[in-house]
């Protein structure tokens, strides 16, 4: 395995723990006051955020499998100006940044200020930044993956970029204020 694959590993590894722990803690240690997470949003549209967090997650699992079997990340090429790196940092943005999401909205629940609803909101759109970056890097990734593998995965990370980029980012704080 080369190194720009031990990265993304170790990206992915480090930073889904950290996203599942600080999710399973945000929700343990703070019973009394998760459901406010939703703000006010109706019942309908949380509904639709219950199936298209399901995708996003699906979307996302699509990508990983893609990119540890399918791609030779140490001859990959995005554009003719980034290697894989670029990805790489794209992977870490959107793990990291939704490994804060929570703790910094249980803060903000607990003692609300504007400091914390920018970083929230930052926060956010780092997320949804690195998901649409992922689909541009895959879109100009070279050499392709032979076949239907490389096109797929840019449509599997769709719902993944319609979550974090625009219900996440813009939909949710609305209703969250």
């Amino acid at each position: 395995m080369d190194s720009q694959k031990k990265r993304w590993v170790a990206i992915n590894v480090v930073g889904g723990i950290a996203v599942l722990g600080s999710y399973a803690h945000g929700l343990i240690t703070h019973p009394q006051t998760r459901e406010m997470l939703w703000g006010s949003m109706p019942d309908p549209l949380k509904s639709i955020y219950g199936v298209t967090m399901w995708l996003a997650a699906a979307g996302y699992l699509v990508f990983m499998q893609h990119v540890f079997f399918r791609i030779d990340t140490a001859a990959a090429r995005v554009g003719q100006r980034f290697g894989f790196g670029i990805v790489n940092a794209c992977c870490a943005a959107v793990v990291f940044a939704s490994a804060l999401w929570m703790p910094l909205t249980f803060a903000y629940l607990d003692q609300p200020s504007t400091a914390l609803w920018v970083l929230i909101r930052a926060d956010l759109l780092i997320v949804g930044i690195g998901a649409v970056g992922l689909i541009v890097a895959l879109f100009n990734l070279s050499p392709r993956p032979i076949g239907w593998a490389g096109s797929i995965v840019i449509f599997a990370l769709l719902p993944f970029a319609l979550q974090t980029a625009f219900l996440d980012a813009f939909v949710w704080p609305a209703f969250f204020q």
